[in-house]
């Protein structure tokens, strides 16, 4: 085959989106006679969508110099954008800046009018979200979006759009964040984008939408990245996300075993590659379906992959250890793990399991304040999501304050919300809560309801922890005559009457006194007395002591 019929055919291959094929053809060329910078510019991006980053990088290189010999500096000055693009996904962070610089220098530190500026806009904004300056990244991209629309360059707009959306949602401009999202989905989903940006701007949105427990629409996008990733088989860079993304929402909806599947590719996937951002998160996924399923030692192995590829192992590693018995490190962990965090997102992942450690630890105090900080962020975001989780939340700690009558509203909200997102775990664990806030109330007939419901859909999902629990409390049931009175409830008349006061008990429990208040108000009612000394006499002739 001639040179011009490899260039031929290795355009037509590009156009038909057979990248293997596409490469091959260009590099033969490329070998017989170096390549024109246009045919060179689809060499690099066939490289990079095959997965040979390192390579991508060198040819962007390669056309940035050809073209400044030529004095095509503006032209120059866009490649070094996209090896920018490529040293920042490699983590080369001081190269990238390097580059970057000579690339502004090129077009005179901004004073050039032509859309390479706006591209060379992208990287500095995305400097000032990793610094949290959410506001100057907002109006960085504002500015590149505009230098996309004077030039009707669809890549630069769709790339401006989704940063914007992003640094918006950041912002907790949510509708206004999501509205611009939608919008840089429309130019892919129309064709408008070269195939780079189409998988950029997927993987941003759906990562967006995980951010802000949008579930509807990370599963929407999801799907369609899965089918777009179908139709290339030799793309390399966006499949890994779309298999973690897909566990996600597998195991959202129950399905657990798909879920494993997924995630093992996903990581199988990455480390034959180079290095990449999303290994951490495909080993945490696998951590917590291991964990979730009562295979504690797997789920540790796979916590420690995630921290070793950059992902932080909380919140799933403090529930591990609290699953486990190791109450006093999981709430170290979640305390050391919240102390450090900052922005609502991040926040919002680590404070439902913050509020359930907490009570486990017998510091409900605690537990109150990290329940009414995701009810603040649930309001703010207006994600179903969310709202189910603070529902939840609220529920657990009404029922440990002993208010099971407000305990039952919100967990019932909770319940239908998990129920109508199909979120079988999570509805599943509600129902444990509903049940035993029924028990508190005296109703046991309800209570075992509840519990069968929910022991139905722990045996379907696997979640062997969860069956023990509802078991044991099946087995308190039948076995120990409380009188009506929750474990807490028991503890607190105990204490009673041995003398304690309610300012003691409060500081033994780990809870205020105004909880204890409530607690000792529950036990005169449920038990028929108006007195402490009586409480302590009900106690001794009951043998609850």
């Amino acid at each position: 085959m001639t040179p011009p019929e490899a260039l031929s055919q290795g355009r037509a291959s590009f156009e038909r989106r057979a990248w293997a094929e596409a490469y091959a053809r260009f590099s033969a060329a490329d070998q017989e006679s170096p390549l024109e910078p246009e045919n060179l510019e689809r060499l690099a991006s066939t490289a990079y969508l095959l997965g040979r980053d390192d390579e991508s990088i060198e040819l962007w290189a390669r056309v940035h110099h050809d073209l400044v010999s030529r004095g095509e500096v503006v032209r120059a000055a866009g490649c070094a954008f996209w090896l920018v693009f490529g040293l920042i996904n490699n983590g080369e962070h001081a190269r990238a800046g390097g580059w970057l610089a000579r690339a502004q220098r090129l077009l005179d530190g901004g004073q050039q009018e032509c859309v390479e500026q706006g591209y060379l806009l992208l990287p500095v904004a995305l400097q000032h979200f990793g610094k949290g300056e959410v506001e100057a990244a907002l109006a960085t991209f504002e500015q590149a979006a505009n230098i996309g629309e004077r030039f009707a360059d669809p890549d630069l707009m769709a790339l401006a759009r989704q940063g914007q959306g992003r640094a918006l949602l950041r912002w907790q401009k949510v509708d206004e964040g999501v509205s611009l999202l939608d919008e840089a989905m429309v130019t892919v989903e129309t064709g408008e984008v070269s195939p780079v940006v189409v998988g950029v701007v997927y993987c941003s949105v759906i990562d967006a939408c995980r951010e802000i427990f949008d579930l509807h629409r990370a599963q929407e996008w999801t799907t369609a990245l899965t089918r777009w990733c179908e139709t290339q088989p030799d793309l390399v860079p966006f499949r890994g996300q779309c298999l973690v993304h897909r566990t996600e929402i597998l195991q959202l909806h129950g399905d657990w075993p798909g879920a494993m599947d997924e995630a093992q590719r996903a990581c199988e996937r990455f480390l034959r590659g180079p290095v990449h951002p999303a290994t951490g998160t495909a080993f945490y996924q696998q951590a917590q379906l291991h964990r979730l399923r009562g295979d504690f030692k797997e789920a540790e192995q796979a916590y420690r992959q995630a921290s070793h590829w950059g992902r932080t192992s909380q919140p799933g590693l403090a529930q591990l250890w609290l699953a486990r018995g190791q109450v006093d490190a999981a709430s170290a962990a979640i305390r050391r793990a919240l102390d450090e965090v900052q922005g609502f997102v991040n926040r919002a992942r680590l404070l439902p399991a913050s509020v359930e450690i907490m009570l486990a630890a017998g510091d409900t105090e605690a537990a109150r304040i990290a329940a009414d900080e995701m009810a603040e962020l649930a309001a703010a975001l207006g994600a179903p999501l969310l709202d189910a989780a603070s529902a939840y939340a609220q529920g657990s700690v009404l029922l440990a304050e002993g208010d099971s009558q407000a305990a039952l509203a919100a967990l019932r909200h909770a319940w239908t919300v998990w129920r109508e997102l199909e979120v079988p775990y999570e509805a599943a664990r509600v129902r444990v809560l509903i049940g035993l806030a029924c028990r508190e109330r005296g109703d046991e007939e309800s209570a075992g309801l509840e519990f069968n419901a929910a022991r139905s859909i722990f045996q379907q999902l696997g979640a062997a922890p969860d069956l023990d629990r509802v078991a044991g409390l099946g087995r308190r049931s039948a076995s120990h005559d409380s009188h009506g009175l929750t474990p807490r409830e028991l503890q607190v008349l105990r204490l009673v009457a041995n003398g304690a006061s309610n300012k003691t008990i409060a500081a033994e429990l780990f809870i205020s006194k105004r909880t204890v208040d409530r607690h000792v108000s529950n036990i005169f009612d449920k038990l028929g007395i108006s007195s402490r000394a009586a409480a302590a006499s009900y106690a001794y002739e009951h043998r609850l002591i």
